[in-house]
């Protein structure tokens, strides 16, 4: 399946039929996540993955009761790391070292350019590090597409709330977009017949010669 054909596909399912996505098209989803782009490659965020039915249940009313929540085969949670600090900067650099075989010295200058977001407020730290985790967010899609796995994108949810069911705090991160894996529910799911529409491409695209 070409990407576009994938993409015509997928759609954001409203319901799911809760069977059970494979281990195998799982790996496949969360290796893409691992591989996605990322500013300096630093991925300033981890994705706790849910399939636990019980913390399913708890995590819907949190999310305006959306169906897909406890519907779905797992459910991505994008937590952002609340702080940029010197030494998650140096873990990372230890471990470019490490997988290049180089040493820890000669990236002195990629370490100073990636410090330069300690001079930014958490806040802004916190809007970068989320921009990131959107973009895996995007590749996640993609795959979960290509794999013909159903997905839905979530922001309908209480952070606050989820931070605190999923200790986030203490694990230093912060949720930021949810994303429900499954097979669409074609019998119950408005959406699924519907044509997808977009805008016009003459209209989304602007060519500057």
């Amino acid at each position: 399946m070409s990407i576009t054909t994938a993409l015509h596909w997928r759609y954001a399912t409203k319901r799911m039929n809760g069977a059970k996505v494979p281990t195998t098209k799982m790996d496949i989803i969360l290796d893409a996540i691992s591989l996605a782009p990322s500013s300096f490659g630093l991925q300033p965020y981890s994705v706790l993955v849910i399939e636990n039915e019980a913390m399913l249940e708890k995590i819907k009313p949190i999310a305006m009761m959306q169906p897909q929540i406890t519907e779905a085969s797992a459910l991505l949670v994008f937590a952002v790391w609340d702080k940029i600090t010197s030494e998650k900067i140096d873990t990372y650099i230890n471990r470019i070292a490490t997988e290049r075989n180089v040493t820890v010295d000669s990236l002195n200058q990629v370490k100073e350019i990636i410090e330069a977001q300690l001079k930014n407020s958490d806040s802004d730290n916190f809007i970068w590090s989320s921009k990131q985790a959107y973009i895996a967010l995007g590749v996640a899609l993609v795959a979960a597409a290509e794999e013909q796995i159903d997905s839905t994108p979530m922001e309908g949810f209480d952070k606050n709330l989820l931070d605190v069911l999923l200790n986030l705090e203490e694990k230093g991160l912060r949720s930021s977009v949810i994303m429900a894996l499954g097979y669409r529910d074609t019998k119950n799911d408005y959406l699924v017949n519907l044509k997808k529409v977009r805008r016009e491409k003459e209209k989304l695209f602007i060519t500057l010669n």
